[in-house]
């Protein structure tokens, strides 16, 4: 539908349902889910639908199971990584200094995501369908991460619940992992800080780019990654941090092994900077997405599949001090869980507890830092 819509509706962002589909529905509404529940993204898995029968016909017509090369263990969940930056680059850079005020258009979003389709199906040829939707596939690897701390997961294709948070100890177990947490919360922070922390350097950035040379939209664009490369470098600073203090406390396993250990203790504050950041967002936006948008997924105003299309948004629905609220209490809950990742795993490396708790005052400081910079941006952002 997404596809369809960017390529055949209207160009204007707000009432075409492509944006909000992707950019929010999809975006926000699985690892909502995902930490609620499990994670269920596999079974609306759009790449995975088309995949599964594509390579099923192919077997069937050839006699035989396709050949693929093995995947680099090295490489782990790496491509994952650079994907979710290059999805949030997409939504946040791309649109910036075009002729779009309100940023990326549809018929943009629907061409990327062609693009992304070719991509995946063409990695799932390569190295087989579950070995890449395990590593590579940006969205299964992200929402997988989220639904890690949720209650119910399947196992061997049957549905069971588990101890709440208890599976992120193992979603980090592979290479690349830790740097997906770190890019979530690394480019959360950047569209937090954009328009505040970073926005008097972004604009001295894309004057100075101006003068080198570069275009308009080329110095927006310039700046914009700039900082949220930065953005990701100060957050995997921020625990490198935490993992060199911990690895003076006698007793500590190596540096590697401490930097992948501790970095599911990372999740539940990378969904809590989602929450807190988007969470007015998803609340009025998803009003859009289930009235107007959804009667009239073109935007033309030619259809009213629901009788819905002239709704509105309830701005009123919920207060800016409710929000404020919420956005606090998640943040404050999230650091909150992540110190008891931490814990349960600190346990597990020193078997001697006061060795343990000392290792832990290196992920206090960690953890208090996320907490004051996210509660900082986000007193800017609703200033």
């Amino acid at each position: 539908m997404a596809i369809y819509a960017g390529l055949d509706g209207t160009t204007a962002p707000d009432r075409n349902i492509a944006l909000t589909l992707i950019f929010v529905t999809t975006w926000l509404g699985f690892p909502l889910l995902g930490v609620l529940f499990g994670d269920f993204f596999p079974a609306f898995n759009p790449w995975n639908a088309v995949a599964a029968p594509v390579g099923l016909l192919y077997r069937r017509l050839a006699g035989r199971d396709p050949g693929h090369l093995a995947y680099p263990e090295r490489l782990g969940r790496w491509p994952a990584a650079v994907g979710l930056v290059a999805f949030v680059w997409l939504e946040l850079i791309y649109g910036q200094g075009s002729d779009v005020a309100v940023g990326i258009t549809p018929d943009a979003v629907a061409r990327a995501a062609i693009f992304y389709s070719v991509y995946t199906l063409a990695m799932t040829a390569v190295f087989g369908r579950e070995t890449w939707f395990r590593n590579g596939e940006t969205f299964t690897v992200y929402f997988g991460m989220f639904g890690s701390l949720g209650k119910l997961a399947f196992r061997d294709g049957e549905l069971g619940s588990r101890r709440f948070l208890s599976g992120s100890t193992e979603w980090v177990a592979g290479a690349g992992s830790v740097a997906v947490v770190i890019a979530s919360i690394g480019t959360t922070t950047f569209d937090g800080a954009q328009e505040g922390v970073f926005k008097g350097g972004i604009e001295r950035l894309i004057e100075w780019a101006g003068d080198a040379g570069l275009g308009l939209t080329a110095s927006v664009r310039f700046a914009g990654t700039t900082f949220m490369l930065i953005s990701i470098a100060l957050v995997a600073l921020v625990y490198l941090l935490g993992i060199r203090g911990m690895s003076t406390v006698p007793g500590a396993p190596d540096r590697r092994r401490l930097w992948r250990g501790f970095g599911h203790a990372l999740i539940p504050i990378a969904f809590a900077y989602l929450i807190a950041h988007y969470f007015s967002l998803f609340i009025f936006q998803e009003q859009a997405q289930f009235t107007y948008l959804l009667s009239d997924p073109l935007g033309t105003g030619t259809t009213d599949l629901f009788g819905t299309a002239g709704s509105g948004i309830d701005y009123g629905v919920i207060s800016s001090d409710q929000i404020w609220y919420i956005q606090v209490g998640v943040l404050v809950a999230g650091h909150v869980a992540g110190l008891m990742l931490a814990h349960d795993r600190a346990i597990a490396y020193w078997k001697d507890y006061r060795l343990a708790a000392r290792s832990q005052y290196w992920m206090l400081a960690m953890m208090v830092a996320f907490t004051c910079f996210g509660l900082f941006l986000l007193s800017v952002s609703n200033a």
